[in-house]
């Protein structure tokens, strides 16, 4: 089926479509936001955090009001299937099509180091929770209705540390993001499908993910016994110094949009990053064991 402004995933006219976006009260989340807004899309934001998402969406409303769309904000905790399964049901009720998806929101952890032998279980579901499953039940949402009318493209918010070793949950989840995104990418184009898929997959970016401790459940709370220790807060402040230098949001956002537009699967933020992959696809090629430390941080991970 011939379907207008498509062509072979390729989302050429973006103008009076809905894109929705979670994790979009800050960070890489608004910036997709306002984007879409400057491109005149509707836009649906998303995020667990009430107040922040309300004043993110009318930062958005300011710019969709130029080009006659609208903006909706829809506190929904990706973690929870059915809220994902609400948002995709008001969002199309609302505007009668989606056609861009960004699966987006997601968390670092505690930023506790777990030494050889030790899980913290609770922090691990956590992640997980958000991480994986968040983008799982955003593809169980709105997976058939982007298939139905074929209009429509999804981003998956990955992570570097998709492609690095790290005992930690936040490095597992982003594995399994860059993991099922590709295979959603292969089984929509064997089938033939005009719907694209995207996967970001950025390197240091100026957010709070840092911080986003400030969203973990009660449940997920780290014992008594399982403070941080000293070496552990100076590597978290290491990484926030290195996230508070790295690119402009702003600038990730643009290079989403024209990810969509032009049906790039790809999406990196710093390319300086990914040339440090070869050695690892070297060492996987000749059978050799992993060379030890992460070349992102500079030391055993």
């Amino acid at each position: 089926m011939f379907h207008p402004g498509i062509y072979g995933g390729r989302v050429e006219h973006l103008k009076g479509k809905t894109a929705v976006v979670t994790g979009a009260a800050s960070g890489l989340g608004f910036s997709f936001a306002k984007r879409f807004a400057e491109a005149g899309m509707n836009v649906v934001l998303s995020d667990i955090e009430a107040p922040p998402l309300e004043q993110a969406r009318a930062s958005v409303a300011e710019i969709a009001s130029g080009h006659g769309t609208e903006t909706v904000a829809h506190v929904s905790d990706v973690a929870d299937e059915q809220a994902v399964a609400d948002l995709a049901s008001e969002s199309i009720a609302r505007f009668g099509q989606v056609n861009v998806l960004c699966n987006n929101a997601g968390v670092a952890g505690s930023g506790l180091t777990e030494g050889p032998g030790t899980i913290n279980a609770k922090e691990w579901k956590w992640v997980l929770d958000v991480n994986l499953w968040g983008v799982i039940h955003g593809h169980q949402a709105f997976l058939p209705h982007l298939l139905e009318h074929g209009d429509g493209h999804i981003v998956n918010t990955a992570s570097m540390a998709g492609h690095l070793p790290g005992h930690n949950a936040y490095s597992a989840s982003k594995w399994a993001v860059v993991a099922i995104t590709e295979g959603l990418f292969n089984q929509l184009k064997t089938t033939g499908s005009t719907v694209g898929v995207s996967c970001l997959c950025p390197g240091w970016v100026d957010t709070k993910i840092a911080d986003s401790s400030r969203n973990r459940p009660e449940w997920a709370a780290p014992d008594a016994l399982n403070e941080p220790s000293p070496e552990s807060e100076a590597r978290y402040d290491f990484i926030r110094d290195l996230l508070a230098s790295g690119k402009n949001p702003d600038d990730v956002a643009e290079l989403v949009h024209d990810a969509i537009t032009n049906d790039k699967f790809w999406i990196f933020t710093d390319m300086s990053m990914v040339a440090t992959l070869s050695g690892r696809f070297e060492s996987v090629l000749e059978n050799k064991n992993p060379e030890w430390g992460n070349p992102l941080l500079g030391g055993g991970d």
